[in-house]
């Protein structure tokens, strides 16, 4: 049975399910809303009888970590497992103890993973999905002023017809200022002052951003590799285009792991493994909007039409960043004369 948990019911919950054992995954809300939460859970519970998969979430990924940090520090929690932890949060979880270590030996489908995307070295999270952000543009974009590098991205005739998200509460505007910092080093922010003549706004979040996008108000935003695929698929549309400057997109891992406390081990091994199945995966495209990680997994041939795989992804260390994030975003409020 599928249930989103609110925070306020997640003791009723476990108490009115008394004599089930029950399995709880923390999660972020869109997962559950409209990932694959649902035949993830038909799936467990058909292949642990008497078993009863709950889902929490109420909040998104960072807020549900930070529930889940706060529950731990003061004397536990109900998660049995946490699903959807960004690379950049891993250092905050890592702090405060907030996973065990996973066997490898108990899930099997993790062979299938590329090195590449085991993005935690301390072996206590597993990669369960991909993307990538970039620019996408859309067919009100003149095609002599496609941008197909950075250089073109600074050209004059793309003066405010850029959409882009604040690093400081926005995913994908985080990725940019990451991705900007990977490319230009020590002279990322001269990169950041000429583009800003470009930039239309910058908004707080991916959402007001591709709406403005749809909206017409801007021919560039910064969005997800996945985003002509969907388009496609959902509305048979090709008006958007996706857009890798010098070949570059900045790579997005999400990942779970099994929370310390938790007695249900080999239950929640057993759960890392069946989301890393290739069953599982191959509902990720269009569910999630994002990539498998399981290399056995087969796109939906539109998907693989239409959704972009960079040619250099680029990805920082999360723990290199972490380390210099504070100082990063001082700079960049420093250049926008932000507050």
């Amino acid at each position: 049975m599928r249930r989103i948990v609110l925070s306020l019911l997640v003791l009723g919950a476990l108490g009115a399910a008394a004599g089930a054992e029950q399995l709880v995954v923390y999660t972020y809300r869109s997962f559950v809303k409209w990932g694959p939460a649902a035949a993830i859970e038909e799936a467990f519970e058909a292949a642990h009888p008497g078993v009863d998969l709950v889902w929490v979430a109420p909040a998104g990924g960072a807020e549900m970590l930070s529930r889940l940090i706060a529950e731990l520090a003061s004397g536990g929690s109900g998660a049995d497992v946490f699903l959807g932890i960004s690379a950049m949060d891993l250092p905050r979880a890592l702090a405060h103890t907030v996973f065990r270590p996973y066997d490898p030996a108990l899930i099997p489908n993790l062979a299938q993973v590329p090195e590449d995307l085991l993005f935690d070295r301390t072996g206590h999270v597993v990669p369960f999905d991909h993307g990538y952000v970039t620019f996408v543009a859309s067919d009100a974009l003149r095609e002599d002023l496609v941008p197909r590098t950075f250089s073109d991205l600074l050209r004059p005739e793309l003066k405010e017809k850029i959409i882009l998200q604040d690093p400081r509460t926005s995913t994908t505007g985080l990725a940019f200022l990451l991705w900007t910092v990977a490319r230009f080093g020590e002279d990322w922010t001269e990169f950041w002052r000429a583009l800003l003549p470009n930039t239309l706004t910058i908004t707080k979040g991916w959402s007001e951003a591709f709406a403005m996008f749809e909206a017409g108000e801007a021919p560039i935003v910064l969005s997800y590799s996945t985003d002509a695929a969907y388009a496609y698929i959902t509305a048979g549309s090709l008006r958007y285009r996706v857009l890798t400057p010098d070949g570059e997109a900045a790579r997005l891992v999400e990942g779970m792991g099994i929370v310390r406390t938790s007695e249900k081990a080999d239950l929640a091994h057993a759960f890392l493994d069946l989301v890393l199945s290739r069953e599982v995966q191959e509902l990720i495209p269009t569910s999630q909007w994002m990539f498998p990680v399981n290399r056995e997994a087969t796109l939906p041939p539109d998907f693989a039409r239409y959704a972009v795989l960079p040619e250099v992804p680029v990805f920082l260390d999360p723990a290199y960043a972490a380390e210099h994030l504070e100082a990063w975003l001082d700079q960049w409020q420093q250049v926008l004369g932000t507050p």
